[in-house]
């Protein structure tokens, strides 16, 4: 198991400069870094690589950014913007050698509404159809792609563990596989810790979130049985701290990030791998 950290805790967007992060990461002892990439031109691939090989440091997963105009069930061209985005992604895993890219793939974060039953059903074939293809192009660069199920305020599409599964089980495709975040399980699911025994070998991302979005285990989540759950499925893939905070203001907006979590964006991060080090290794 490896402990890593989001950098949209930090800054928005990632670009090479940002690249100087990687000094304290991995004094603050990170395993790996989770780079969320709005657009591939914002980076020069080799040269974060070489970046991050030199502070003993691994892109563990790429975190994509679906905001407005990206989504895999909206309109036309808003498919095809998804699409082209994440097999750009994808290409980007490849040089920086990172396993997975992550997120809710398949539909743009904010949309949220109630819509008649024939309406979501004509929704999720449509999405199916577009992971399909996403996932033959990963599979063909030897990559995963995992889908995160999101609290209700942020879609409407894809809440819980459960409907994850039936996603990855209708696309059927060994290259999808399921991100679960503490804190949308914190909101959505009955039993967190089930959810993460239910998702089992589907299990492919996990973001040690605190309930708040603040530092992990400062926080009412009953890590020791997220521990146990993580333990009992034999989860080793990469466990990654994602917060935000209102210094980063497009994705504090988007996150709804009022207020500072902590007094400290580092206590985040430093407090936090700590804490996680601790009980779920």
């Amino acid at each position: 198991m490896r402990f890593g950290i989001n950098t949209f805790l930090f800054t928005s967007p990632f670009t090479n400069e940002s690249t100087k992060l990687f000094k304290n990461f991995k004094a603050w002892g990170f395993d790996s870094v989770e780079i969320a990439l709005e657009h591939e031109s914002h980076i020069d691939p080799a040269f974060v690589k070489s970046e991050l090989d030199r502070h003993g440091l691994v892109c563990g997963t790429l975190c994509g950014a679906f905001g407005p105009g990206r989504g895999l069930r909206g309109t036309e061209p808003e498919q095809n913007a998804c699409i082209d985005y994440v097999q750009k992604l994808i290409d980007i895993a490849v040089a920086l050698d990172s396993p997975a890219l992550v997120g809710p793939v398949y539909s743009a974060v904010g949309r949220a509404e109630f819509v008649p039953e024939n309406e979501r059903k004509a929704q999720w074939k449509l999405v199916v159809k577009n992971l399909q293809k996403l996932c033959q192009y990963a599979k063909k660069k030897g990559k995963m792609i995992a889908i995160e199920p999101l609290n209700r305020f942020e879609t409407d599409f894809i809440n819980t563990c459960e409907q994850a599964i039936q996603m990855v089980k209708d696309v059927s495709s060994p290259a999808l596989s399921i991100h679960l975040d503490t804190f949308h399980m914190n909101i959505e699911e009955k039993d967190p810790a089930a959810a993460v025994r239910r998702a089992g070998k589907m299990l492919g991302h996990l973001h040690a979130c605190g309930s708040d979005r603040g530092t992990p285990g400062n926080d009412h989540i009953d890590w020791k049985s997220i521990a146990a759950a993580l333990k009992k499925i034999g989860y080793k893939k990469d466990v990654v701290i994602e917060s935000f905070t209102p210094d980063v203001l497009v994705i504090a907006k988007a996150a709804a990030i009022w207020r500072q979590m902590e007094p400290n964006k580092n206590d985040i991060a430093i407090k936090g791998v700590k804490f996680l080090k601790r009980v779920l290794r």
